[in-house]
């Protein structure tokens, strides 16, 4: 690209996010100066990946602080506000993670605030390009110990890019790196069902790097693996669990089936703001189930009878013995030979832009 993206930054006064529902046909920018205009862009997916709204929601506190004294709110008020952005998307944790942290700071005020805040989107690209090294390096080692030589073809689910974060990407941002290496040939991106962030934006950042690349049904994935067509699939993730059970857009799961099946690498790549010690497995993180508009109708037209009923979960969980790899910015874990977050990260603070130089 020859700018990098940023889908969320702050204007001075506000937030300007650019709108991921308009995406691919229209590049625009929303204006965030209130906190339901922040919880309402979260929920309708104006911004969405974890580190994204992991950097919106720090963001949101600022946004709290400076509408409570213009409209003459008390503490209370700010701070429930502040709830109300924290709580906009229960499964991602990267968003309460910037919430949190920032409110740690709160009572020195706004500009103590936005300094934290800021520095929550710093370390986020910071870490994105620190994981983006790791995970080339490891699946080039992996995958030369299996015979592979030549470029990659790799599969990826959802959106993972500068759009999800807070610039460069985690699983995308891998891929970036193997093309900036010349080491890769090809990239599947799944179509991402329903609401299509993988045609819609991957596929959109793909070709702003000129990256070649094939957009697919999600159903055709595992196929597309078990042909023989892929070397290795990378994701994100929403939540980790201590035991590396993975959250991510739903979809993911089978993805892992098929490359266990295939005894192909699967990596997930995530900042260990993603990893929640507190949640020892998979079966505890929450699930958030969105309308059923979304699976029952297409660009408003009902497509199902009108006696269907939508089931529509956003994420599915992937156990953590289908984990090949977890890249975070300390490096790689393989899960699903026995390495887990709880036992390896030091996860008691964030790592400073600084430390990753």
């Amino acid at each position: 690209m020859p700018q990098e993206l940023r889908a969320v930054d702050w204007t001075g006064s506000g937030l300007a996010l650019i709108d991921q529902t308009l995406l691919p046909h229209r590049h625009e920018t929303m204006a965030v100066h209130d906190v339901d205009t922040l919880v309402d862009a979260i929920q309708r997916l104006v911004v969405r990946g974890a580190p994204a709204i992991g950097a919106a929601g720090a963001y949101g506190v600022a946004l709290a602080i400076i509408e409570g004294e213009r409209e003459g709110w008390t503490e209370a008020e700010v701070r429930a506000a502040v709830a109300r952005v924290r709580e906009a998307r229960p499964t991602a944790v990267n968003l309460m993670a910037g919430v949190d942290r920032v409110m740690t700071r709160f009572a020195e005020g706004l500009d103590a605030v936005l300094e934290e805040a800021a520095a929550v989107q710093r370390e986020d690209v910071a870490a994105n390009r620190a994981m983006g090294a790791f995970g080339a390096d490891w699946l080039l080692a992996k995958l030369q110990q299996a015979g592979v030589e030549r470029p990659l073809r790799i599969l990826t689910h959802c959106n993972t890019g500068a759009l999800a974060t807070a610039g460069w990407g985690t699983a995308l941002g891998v891929i970036r790196e193997l093309h900036a290496r010349g080491r890769l040939e090809v990239v599947y991106a799944d179509e991402t069902r329903p609401l299509l962030q993988g045609s819609r934006l991957t596929a959109w950042e793909l070709v702003q790097e000129g990256i070649p690349h094939y957009v697919q049904a999600d159903g055709a994935a595992a196929g597309t693996i078990l042909r023989g067509e892929v070397d290795a699939a990378i994701v994100g993730a929403d939540r980790i669990a201590a035991n590396g059970d993975t959250a991510n857009k739903v979809g993911t799961v089978g993805v892992a089936l098929a490359c266990a099946d295939a005894g192909i690498p699967f990596l997930v790549a995530a900042p260990t703001t993603t990893v929640d010690l507190a949640t020892g497995t998979g079966d505890e993180i929450h699930i958030e189930l969105r309308g059923e508009a979304e699976v029952l109708e297409w660009a408003g037209v009902r497509t199902a009878p009108a006696e269907s009923r939508g089931h529509n979960p956003a994420f599915d969980v992937t156990p953590g013995r289908l984990v090949t790899g977890l890249v975070t910015e300390r490096g790689v874990l393989e899960v699903s030979a026995g390495e887990l977050p709880g036992d390896r990260l030091n996860m008691g603070r964030s790592v400073s832009s600084s430390e990753l130089r």
